[in-house]
């Protein structure tokens, strides 16, 4: 597959990667490589990583713990202090291999640490391919509120190679798959017919499927880097879906939800809401709900907990003028961005993914 090109980055695929990161590193000249990665990509993905790394540059390895519930501040206090006390300067190179934690994580570490040293992305979950490594989105939560505290800035280059999801559980792979869905709902019909009959699809078909997701958000966040109107339709179903993330992350009787899982439901809500509000088609809701569920199984939310889950709107990062605002869809490949959603339609939207 071809390297894309944004105006700010090269992404590189699978076979051209690491000629292109071995010369990244030579003409660069870079002081020193500190390479961040969690224990479990410590293990399973920087040794062949490293096989393939051709430099006499001297390497260090940071690792912190696995998990959302890490991608905080204080975590970015511990890789700041590892990077001082490691002698990193402003010649130094950062290179995150993870998922979206350890990317968005990295790259605010990277673009904040003597205001700003160059990094790399090394996306290693489908997630953090298709989603959280491309596009300048960089941050931590604050709390158990999603991605409240960031900057968008831009890696040098992002490798997405896809034997690392050789290593990958089935529960990452689908987490990830569920913004390669929301591309399709978002994009067309030409895109979306990919996933109408998820069996059918092999690693092959997973292939090209990344690389033409990754042109999407591309294409996307080329128009609008700041989110100021088209990037904000990358949000569809993230609205509700990062309020039952966070809802999840912070109680302690519930079992924490991956991102994509999360926004799975949240799809389907925007899409109840959606042909409540703007006309989408009430069947093409009710296939989607039967083909998300089928594959993702139904999360369990309780009428008690609607309102937490409400409340937590308020924290949305698309919210302006007190106003919570939803991307909605007209038609399948036509969405309505900074839409206002009555607390009532919500509730009804819960009922409906719940019935």
């Amino acid at each position: 597959m071809d390297f894309i090109t944004t105006k700010n980055c090269i992404i590189h695929f699978n076979d051209t990667c690491y000629h292109s990161l071995n010369k990244h590193l030579k003409e660069k000249n870079f002081s020193k490589i500190f390479i961040l990665v969690d224990e479990n990509t410590h293990l399973h993905c920087l040794p062949y990583f490293l096989e393939h790394l051709e430099t006499n540059v001297v390497i260090e390895i940071i690792e912190i713990e696995a998990g959302e519930i890490n991608k905080t501040i204080e975590t970015c206090v511990g890789v700041w202090n590892s990077l001082s006390d490691l002698d990193a300067d402003r010649k130094s190179l950062l290179i995150n291999i993870g998922g979206g934690v350890i990317t968005d994580l990295g790259g605010f570490v990277a673009c904040t640490f003597k205001r700003g040293i160059s990094y790399i992305n090394v996306p290693t979950s489908l997630l953090a391919m298709v989603d959280a490594s491309v596009g300048g989105k960089t941050g931590v939560d604050l709390g158990h509120l999603k991605n409240q505290i960031g900057v968008i800035s831009n890696p040098d280059l992002v490798l997405i190679d896809t034997t690392f999801l050789d290593s990958l559980p089935q529960n990452q792979m689908r987490s990830g798959l569920a913004e390669m869905l929301k591309h399709g709902l978002i994009t067309g019909e030409n895109y979306w017919s990919n996933f109408l009959d998820l069996s059918k699809l092999s690693l092959n078909d997973l292939d090209q499927l990344i690389y033409e997701s990754v042109i999407i958000k591309k294409n996307v966040v080329e128009e609008d880097p700041f989110e100021n109107g088209l990037r904000k339709t990358l949000n569809f179903g993230h609205t509700l879906g990062h309020a039952i993330e966070s809802y999840f992350l912070s109680n302690p009787k519930k079992t924490t939800l991956l991102h994509g899982e999360a926004i799975v439901v949240g799809m389907i809500l925007a899409c109840y809401i959606s042909s409540e509000l703007v006309g989408f088609s009430k069947e093409t809701t009710l296939a989607i709900k039967k083909l998300f569920i089928n594959y993702y199984g139904k999360v369990s939310i309780n009428k008690s907990e609607y309102s937490d889950i409400i409340e937590l709107l308020k924290y949305d990062k698309k919210n302006n003028h007190g106003n919570i605002n939803f991307v909605l869809l007209e038609d399948i490949g036509k969405t309505k961005i900074d839409c206002l959603v009555d607390d009532k339609i919500i509730i009804d939207a819960l009922e409906f993914y719940s019935s």
